[in-house]
This record gives C-alpha cells, structure tokens and sequence, in this order.
C-alpha cells in the first residue's frame, strides 16, 4: 500500500524572505487601472534611499496614487516558484535622461507566496 503524494498549497513568506526574493530577481510587472481595466507593463526595478523604483513604458499621468508591482520566478527544472507583489503609493519621477519612466513605490508591508508540500491542518 502506498501513500499518495502530498499535493501543493500555497504559504505565505513574509517580511525578509520576500524582500530578498524582491531584490534577487528581475524583471516584473507594474499594474495599474486604466479606465475600467487593468493594465500590465513589463518593468525592472532596483532600491534607491528605501524607495523602489519602476522603470517601466507607463506615462506619469497613468499612474494612480496607488500601484502594484508584482516580480515572480518559475524554475521548471526543479519544480519550485514564487510571487511576491509589492503595493503602495506611488509617484513618478521625472528624469529626462531615462528611456522609460521611473516610478516610485512606497511599499506597505510585503508579503509573497511560495508552494510547499505537505497537507493543510
């Protein structure tokens, strides 16, 4: 008799597990409402004075005071992935000398998701 496989959930990874996967990784999607859909931009992000700055082909006027910029990775050779998405206010920042607009995000508290193994309690 065998024991069937323990099937994927979801968990939670907070606070420094998903800023180290934040940081590790590139590049993501900045998300944003556009009348009444949701837009998707490709975006590479990096940290600057504590701040995550998006650079990514989105007008400043686009931007509402709030945003979603979500990074995630799938290794398919080993079976494992993860999301992390990063909301907060956001703001553009004027650079003439950027190809694409940055924006800045002040994330609220992060959070992300992996799966594991294992049953549910």
């Amino acid at each position: 008799m065998s024991t069937p496989p323990a099937s994927l959930r979801m968990v939670e990874v907070s606070g420094a597990e998903a800023l180290w996967l934040l940081e590790s990784s590139e590049p993501g999607q900045l998300m944003h409402p556009q009348r009444d859909l949701t837009v998707i931009r490709p975006g590479r992000h990096t940290w600057e004075y504590g701040r995550l700055v998006v650079r990514a082909p989105v007008p400043a006027a686009a931007v509402p005071l709030t945003a979603t910029y979500q990074v995630d990775e799938v290794r398919a050779a080993t079976g494992t992935c993860w999301t992390v998405p990063v909301a907060g206010p956001a703001e553009a920042i004027t650079d003439p000398n950027e190809a694409a607009l940055p924006h800045c995000l002040h994330p609220q508290p992060l959070s992300g998701f992996r799966p594991a193994r294992g049953r549910e309690s």
